[in-house]
């Protein structure tokens, strides 16, 4: 979570109100954030959905793994229920009613998760009933390639379109390059290779915001990264950090497996 994101993050969740990323970059909740991004057809990608209080609130983003499985990070679900947590599918429109409303049986949280800039930022949330909407596949272990330094990828969300603005009624996408670890340990002493992965331009412009934490980073068709965390939202030298799907793949498919 962008730090300051996640200090809104908990406030709201314990508010009861929806919105999981304010400014730990905990891309949580920033307007049309995907800042510097573009309208995107959810056609196109289908599994993108965002999760919602009860009320229907958007507060984050996520990816459908599964017909029953959604990825999202463990700072939008820890004071999460599934009684009080919806996903919405196939929804492009945040005010519309296309798709599918879906209701939670389970919420899995990675037991190792203190905070979003500790590591361990990812969750697992569990339908109900299967969906029929195109799953994205995971990485894995041996997609080292796709973390590879100037490797292009994806980000989507609704969330906040520039630090302090609304966030956005449609779903937007924009492309990032992923960037080296030493640069992302100058932006951020407490960045782990091992657990994170940074992307965004050195002069910033583009970048996750408030409201896009949990959603996907996506690259070779797989999703690479959980928008997790960062300082404002695409400032300049300070990058999106993103959970490392492919570190916890192993912890994510026993929860496909469950």
């Amino acid at each position: 979570m962008r730090l300051g994101a996640l200090l809104m993050t908990l406030l709201m969740a314990f508010a009861g109100t929806a919105t999981a990323d304010a400014d730990v970059n905990v891309n949580t909740d920033v307007g049309e954030r995907v800042v510097g991004g573009e309208r995107v057809s959810i056609a196109d990608h289908p599994w993108v959905v965002y999760v919602a209080d009860a009320a229907g609130n958007q507060f984050c983003g996520g990816t459908l793994v599964s017909p029953t499985k959604v990825v999202t990070a463990a700072h939008c679900a820890t004071t999460r229920t599934p009684r009080n947590t919806r996903v919405v599918l196939g929804r492009e429109d945040r005010k519309g009613d296309d798709g599918v409303v879906a209701r939670l049986s389970a919420i899995w949280v990675h037991p190792e998760y203190v905070a979003a800039d500790q590591g361990a930022d990812v969750a697992v949330l569990t339908l109900r009933s299967p969906v029929d909407y195109t799953p994205l596949p995971l990485a894995q272990p041996s997609d080292g390639v796709l973390y590879e330094p100037g490797t292009s990828g994806r980000v989507f969300g609704w969330g906040r379109t520039s630090e302090q603005g609304s966030t956005s009624r449609y779903l937007l996408g924009a492309t990032v390059p992923v960037t080296d670890h030493e640069y992302c340990r100058t932006a951020y002493p407490q960045f782990d290779p091992a657990e994170m992965t940074c992307a965004g331009y050195p002069e910033g412009g583009v970048d996750t915001c408030q409201g896009d934490s949990g959603g996907p980073f996506v690259a070779g068709g797989k999703l690479i990264g959980v928008t997790s965390w960062g300082e404002g939202c695409a400032r300049e030298g300070k990058p999106g950090v993103y959970s490392n799907v492919a570190a916890y793949s192993q912890a994510i498919e026993e929860q496909l497996a469950a």
